[in-house]
């Protein structure tokens, strides 16, 4: 089953900045969706620090089709 979150934003370093929840509707930046996450209500996803930034990426499952981006 696909994730339920999908990128809609890139900076042109390609790090994601804003995302969609297909199956709320709701879009939410990054730092709203850390916090999302934190609050356990992803949990297809977790964070890691990269370059300084708290960063949303999909837990890992083996398929490509998944991952953020």
């Amino acid at each position: 089953m696909a994730k339920s979150v999908v990128v809609t934003s890139e900076s042109e370093s390609g790090r994601n900045q804003r995302f969609h929840d297909t199956k709320s509707g709701k879009n939410m930046n990054r730092v709203e969706f850390v916090k999302e996450i934190e609050h356990e209500k992803f949990k297809d996803y977790h964070i890691r620090k990269i370059n300084g930034l708290r960063t949303p990426v999909s837990n890992p499952d083996g398929k490509e089709s998944n991952n953020l981006g």
